[in-house]
């Protein structure tokens, strides 16, 4: 497991254009479709620190479903990762009762586009498809015993809904890579 961290792109960058296949659903979902304020996650299956934050990022979902169209995303390689299989993310995805799409980029091109680089990553874009958020759910990690209770993306999203500016102290991500194709 190679321990990566989310790149800090440059806030305010124009959320991209993609057409994606819901993995539950089967349905095509295009950026057009996904109306401000938006909230992406890089996710995957197989990936020990999202294990770690399932439960926190379903909370989270539910907590801000009214508020935002909510997108996960696993760009991961599933032919060397099979755990991470368009079928795969669909029982991940109804065994947690996610109730937003769960997109599979199998090209990886859409991963390029955000510059997602580890599972977990988190984008927030505001009503006028601006990113103004990028990076962690919270400072919690697996075993350094600092709680789990995604105040960073909280705060963000709150901030957002508020009409405010989202601090610009974010902090990456961390977490693995996204299993390029070679």
């Amino acid at each position: 497991m190679a321990l990566t961290p989310s790149k800090m792109i440059p806030l305010g960058l124009d959320f991209p254009n993609f057409t994606l296949k819901d993995t539950v659903t089967l349905q095509d979902i295009s950026s057009q479709d996904i109306k401000g304020p938006i909230l992406v996650m890089f996710l995957c299956c197989h990936c020990p620190y999202v294990k770690y934050v399932e439960h926190e990022v379903t909370n989270i979902t539910k907590d801000y479903a009214k508020d935002f169209s909510i997108i996960a995303i696993s760009s991961n390689d599933a032919v060397n990762y099979p755990d991470d299989s368009p079928e795969n993310l669909k029982k991940m995805a109804q065994t947690l009762g996610w109730k937003f799409p769960y997109l599979y980029d199998e090209s990886q091109e859409v991963a390029r586009q955000f510059d997602a680089a580890c599972t977990p990553d988190f984008f927030i874009y505001n009503q006028s498809r601006k990113l103004v958020y990028r990076g962690q759910l919270d400072d919690s990690r697996p075993s350094n015993g600092k709680p789990l209770n995604g105040k960073d993306l909280r705060d963000a999203l709150d901030a957002v809904i508020k009409g405010e500016e989202v601090s610009l102290d974010q902090k990456a991500s961390i977490g693995c890579n996204i299993k390029w194709k070679t």
